[in-house]
């Protein structure tokens, strides 16, 4: 006791000297409790007299030891306020209290979502999202999920169509915000909504930050920004945007002049050779619908020979020509209407100008891709020879049942994996579920044909069970060349991207673990 009192003593007399102010520490069952804030949650309590004190300077510190004692050390009155605030609280005040907090927040939540979609006119959000129908006379109601007035089920009906179908209006200029979010969000889901909203807000700045778009891309690219997404993350386009429309016109009249200088010798003696393997090699390609147009037919002729003539090193080999179609499909695709698959799209229908700059563009982004992967293609294609090898390795690591099996039947990775790396899985996969790879292959740091090595291994093991059913040389070489994948869609795409990443996660970065 005798302590007690020394303790508070010496507070007493250095309190001077003691830096700072104190607070409270409470628990969660001992909230901190002030009568001045919370005299409505607690019942009228008499109080005993207390015994009047000669008034004097009060210190800082004094001042809080007259309400309060020692965080460390706490008084009887301390016990007798907490007791207070713990019998005498009255619940339903403050279930009543906390009901109306949740409430207001609520319909600030829904008040500040209104406001961002006034003043962002473009800002894609699904249709379900909008808490507004636009009338014939511009007027904004609000809709039936907040509307106060009962409906019979007919009229319920009716709302409920209008807020899936974007509204049509008879002629009467409608407010142009609400115009742009319906257009952006027509056919997306909440969350592609939302995504989209992200890639826009990214590419919105003045200098695009491409780590951060890097990562948004991998797991996909929305129709609506993937040309422009393209082009940045291949660098073809700068990351400032002042800089974009004088580089794009910059590399368009440069590709043009090529054109002037080398197209016509195409049927000199030295380059005759060339230009006539891609004459054969074009019709091969899909889809035969669009490839197969006579504009698009002379726009590749004119990529793949002049890309030939300026890399004597390597020249035209097959495969080069599969590589260009990805990058006009998906800047073709911004001139399609949305329904309207690209391959079904009249190439010749489009203006002679959107044209050029579609075939400059595909030219630009098709070289940036193939300068990461030019030993691909020079003599004797030591790229390849060197990937199918790191491909057999890794197989026999990570599903040494399947490995056995085919060199038991004696079918060599070459067989069927040359392909693969040649022409980027694309003759093994529809066109489609290309352009949802490839989205992935751009926002890759280290370039297409390093990530190009894990996906080829999940897709490998992916059909372990037809592999293994398979009793013969031919069976296996047939399966693996024709593989049943033309049902595949982004979602299949995206568990053989997940498998891949997992396998790059634990082999990337230890190359010896392909090693037995």
């Amino acid at each position: 006791m005798a302590s007690d009192t020394g303790r508070k003593q010496f507070w007493k007399r250095n309190v001077s000297k003691v830096p700072g102010s104190i607070q409270h520490v409470y628990g969660a069952q001992h909230p901190p409790f002030d009568p001045l804030l919370h005299g409505a949650l607690t019942k009228t309590i008499q109080k005993p007299p207390t015994t009047p004190i000669k008034l004097k300077k009060i210190t800082t510190f004094q001042e809080f030891e007259s309400n309060t004692s020692d965080a460390w050390d706490v008084g009887e009155d301390d016990d007798e306020l907490l007791a207070m605030a713990a019998e005498n609280l009255n619940t339903e005040v403050v279930l009543e209290t906390a009901n109306k907090v949740i409430q207001n927040h609520t319909k600030l939540q829904e008040q500040n979502k209104f406001q961002e979609i006034k003043q962002l006119g473009d800002r894609p959000v699904a249709p379900e999202e909008l808490s507004s129908n636009v009338t014939s006379d511009n007027k904004i109601v609000k809709s039936a999920s907040e509307s106060q007035i009962p409906k019979s089920s007919g009229e319920k009906h009716s709302l409920q169509r209008q807020q899936s179908v974007p509204q049509q209006t008879s002629g009467a200029v409608v407010n142009k915000a609400a115009d742009q979010v319906l257009l952006s969000t027509a056919g997306l889901s909440e969350r592609e909504a939302f995504r989209l909203e992200k890639f826009r807000q990214l590419l919105a700045g003045p200098s695009t930050d491409l780590d951060e778009l890097r990562k948004l891309s991998w797991s996909g690219i929305p129709k609506p920004v993937r040309s422009i997404t393209w082009k940045l993350l291949s660098g073809y386009l700068p990351a400032n945007v002042e800089r974009r429309d004088g580089t794009l016109k910059r590399k368009q009249k440069e590709y043009f002049a090529f054109i002037e200088q080398y197209y016509n010798s195409r049927n000199d003696e030295t380059n005759q050779s060339t230009y006539r393997q891609i004459q054969i090699d074009l019709p091969r390609m899909s889809p035969e619908t669009l490839i197969l147009q006579p504009v698009v037919t002379e726009i590749f002729e004119r990529i793949l020979f002049i890309w030939a003539i300026r890399h004597p090193a390597s020249g035209y080999v097959q495969g080069i020509n599969d590589l260009v179609t990805p990058f006009f499909v998906v800047f073709i695709s911004d001139y399609a209407a949305e329904e309207e698959e690209v391959e079904n799209v009249d190439v010749s229908s489009l203006p002679e100008e959107v044209l050029r700059n579609i075939e400059a563009d595909s030219y630009w982004c098709m070289s940036k891709l193939l300068d990461g992967i030019q030993d691909n293609y020079t003599f004797a294609q030591p790229g390849i020879q060197k990937k199918v090898k790191m491909l057999e390795e890794l197989v026999s690591r990570i599903d040494e049942q399947v490995h056995r099996h085919l060199h038991q039947y004696e079918v060599e990775y070459l067989q069927f994996a040359f392909r693969w790396m040649n022409n980027l899985l694309m003759r093994e996969i529809p066109l489609r579920c290309t352009i949802r790879l490839w989205d992935t292959y751009q926002s890759e740091p280290e370039g297409f044909s390093h990530f190009h090595l894990y996906v080829c291994a999940a897709f490998l093991v992916r059909w372990r069970k037809e592999i293994l059913e398979e009793k013969d040389f031919h069976g296996l070489l047939i399966l693996l060349q024709n593989l049943p994948t033309a049902h595949w869609g982004n979602e299949d795409i995206s568990v053989l991207l997940a498998e891949a990443y997992r396998l790059k996660f634990a082999f990337a970065d230890a190359p010896n673990h392909y090693k037995k």
